[in-house]
């Protein structure tokens, strides 16, 4: 009885051990995609600047760098090909941070924000071949900061934000007619500080926050029929099909995204502190997955974009710190911290 009693236990702590050991590989288990650090931003670190790419080169500007009732009108061209940034025409409006930006007709286009003191509305455009700035028509709806922007079928699209109340409001831009036309809102609740993305002529919005709530709702809108469609909930919620239900912690507000071959990616920002990790998104089958965290410093408001088809996270602030770093990243590699 002895034996059999030392037996059980020296198998039962046996497979306690190996239990423990498979628990420790599968956390040391390395997620799919790579960040590689390239040349620094050129201008001033900062965060919540704004970004668009024309053509071969994307261009950064505006923000904030710390310095109180301050905000930044500098612009830098980015030459992806030489990794290599160049001064062009500083933003001709008052300087801010907060505000959208987005590309449509081959220019590029700043609206909204934030100036220290007043929320804004005005309107302006950057013509690459003139290096010059001219204002448009005004935003129509209230003054805000916080929105986000992206463009379909040749219209640039504003819509959520802060005016002092949270905001659900659409508005596209059309840069022919230099006008601006009310669209559906979005579903769901209001949100500011939220993140936008395009994938084959639809638009997706998720993230941000309302009255202190982060919100875990997706939404994807169809311009040509102007109807927004919700999507599977991007927070862990064990009320719907488990089948799908990955712990998923995309929650937060002032992170960023972009596409690529036809995926998705959020990263950075977080809930309640500045974050690294990176998410996938399938829009065929709403599902996202977990990928490598950006491999600088945890950030908030930084910017993302994307040049033939290879996307790009810069600048960003975490408490009392300003990033100018340029990181790129490959969803398809494993991660190489020696990069």
């Amino acid at each position: 009885m002895i034996f059999n009693k030392q037996f059980k236990l020296s198998i039962f702590s046996l497979v306690l051990l190996l239990l423990a050991a498979c628990s420790s590989t599968t956390d040391e288990v390395e997620l799919m995609g790579n960040w590689i650090e390239l040349g620094a931003f050129e201008g001033v670190p900062r965060s919540d600047a704004v970004a668009f790419v024309i053509g071969e080169f994307a261009y950064v500007g505006t923000g904030y760098n710390g310095v109180e009732d301050e905000r930044l009108q500098d612009f830098w061209r980015y030459d992806a090909s030489k990794d290599f940034w160049t001064q062009v025409a500083p933003f001709e409006g008052p300087a801010r941070n907060g505000a959208v930006a987005f590309s449509a007709g081959g220019k590029g286009y700043v609206t909204t924000g934030y100036d220290g003191k007043d929320k804004l509305n005005d309107h302006w455009e950057y013509d690459a071949g003139s290096n010059s700035w001219t204002k448009r028509a005004d935003f129509p709806a209230t003054a805000r900061y916080g929105a986000v922007a992206f463009t379909l079928n040749g219209q640039g699209f504003v819509g959520t934000g802060y005016d002092g109340n949270m905001l659900k409001d659409f508005w596209a831009y059309s840069p022919e007619t230099d006008a601006w036309v009310q669209k559906t809102s979005i579903g769901g609740k209001k949100r500011r500080n939220a993140v936008a993305f395009v994938i084959d002529d639809k638009a997706y919005v998720c993230t941000g926050a309302d009255n202190g709530q982060y919100l875990d709702d997706l939404w994807v809108y169809n311009a040509t029929e102007d109807v927004w469609t919700s999507k599977r909930s991007i927070g862990n919620d064990t009320n719907e099909d488990e089948s799908y239900d990955d712990e998923y912690q995309i929650e937060g507000i002032n992170g960023v995204a972009f596409t690529v071959n036809g995926l998705a990616y959020v990263s950075t920002g977080g809930a309640g502190a500045p974050g690294q990790s990176t998410w996938e998104y399938n829009p065929d089958s709403d599902i996202w997955k977990q990928r490598s965290d950006l491999e600088g410093s945890p950030r908030y408001s930084a910017v993302a974009f994307v040049i033939n088809s290879q996307p790009f996270v810069a600048t960003g602030n975490s408490s009392g710190y300003y990033f100018d770093d340029v990181w790129t990243f490959n969803p398809t590699q494993d991660k190489d911290e020696n990069d």
